[in-house]
């Protein structure tokens, strides 16, 4: 089996105990046998702890929380991620007291909250709140880092965790979130009682000739647009390439720009990718075909 690797934190990866190289943002492969039950090892930094697993069938059904599993028709990327720190010591970064619960943001390992009110809970946070500060505001407490934000209700609930920056936090939360697409895409997003109740998408970047089918799935991805990609024919069926294609939840490159994979959710941590190829007439799309 073909055996594609993806690591969050390069790692130097070893399968039963030989040397396969590093592991990063680039996909690194090797032919393995799952009836081998070969021990894999994602060694990073001293910074952060090892992630080690037998690949076998099992694993293939059942990864471990911290590895996602991607399957193509030929071969499986194993994405590793979500490593522990190797510092286990406890460190309080900040402790703010509010008037009806007390805020404690700790790391172990991993970056958590401690909120103490109503009821008492421990809330998993994303690294990108490590440098957060924490308010109360009408509609829940408010954590906010140069790169993101978290809201957490009265009773302590973890409504809502994302990338962006806020850019109100008056009678609701305002903030403008990236998608990370090959556009440029932004959404000024509104939350009140921490459901989204508007959302208003932006474009940064025109599409080029060589993005033209990435643009397109990425903006059917996001609710975007996608009118100016498509011929006239085309842009009369466009309501229904979504039905088309299914819930997929990514959008992956090919070796050629008129290729794409897009992501699917089989369940948690197990994705399928499947494959399309987009035929153009004078620069627009005017098919879209399953491979």
């Amino acid at each position: 089996m073909r055996v594609f690797f993806l690591s969050e934190q390069p790692s130097a990866l070893y399968a039963g105990g030989a040397y396969l190289g590093i592991a990063d943002g680039f996909e690194r492969s090797a032919e393995l046998d799952p009836a081998d039950s070969l021990f894999l090892e994602f060694v990073p930094n001293s910074d952060y702890l090892p992630l080690r697993f037998v690949f076998d069938d099992a694993f293939l059904t059942a990864p471990p929380p911290q590895v996602e599993l991607y399957f193509t028709p030929n071969a499986v990327c194993v994405r590793a991620a979500n490593f522990l720190r190797a510092d286990q010591t406890l460190s309080v970064l900040f402790q703010k007291r509010f008037q009806s619960a007390l805020l404690t943001l700790v790391l172990q390992g991993k970056l958590q909250l401690f909120f103490s009110g109503p009821t008492s809970k421990l809330i998993d946070l994303p690294d990108c709140l490590l440098s957060c500060t924490a308010e109360e505001t009408s509609f829940g407490y408010l954590l906010v880092s140069e790169t993101a934000f978290a809201l957490i209700s009265f009773s302590g609930e973890l409504l809502l965790v994302s990338e962006g920056k806020v850019l109100s936090k008056d009678k609701t939360l305002v903030a403008e979130v990236p998608f990370h697409d090959c556009l440029q895409h932004t959404a000024v997003c509104e939350w009140k009682d921490g459901k989204l109740v508007s959302c208003k998408i932006r474009s940064f970047l025109p599409p080029t000739q060589a993005t033209f089918a990435l643009a397109l799935f990425e903006s059917l991805l996001i609710g975007a647009d996608c009118a100016p990609f498509l011929t006239e024919e085309m842009q009369e069926k466009a309501g229904l390439l979504k039905d088309f294609l299914g819930d997929f939840c990514s959008v992956v490159l090919c070796e050629t720009p008129d290729k794409i994979g897009l992501v699917y959710k089989r369940r948690e941590n197990i994705f399928d990718v499947r494959y399309f190829r987009v035929q153009t007439d004078d620069g627009k799309i005017k098919n879209i075909l399953p491979l």
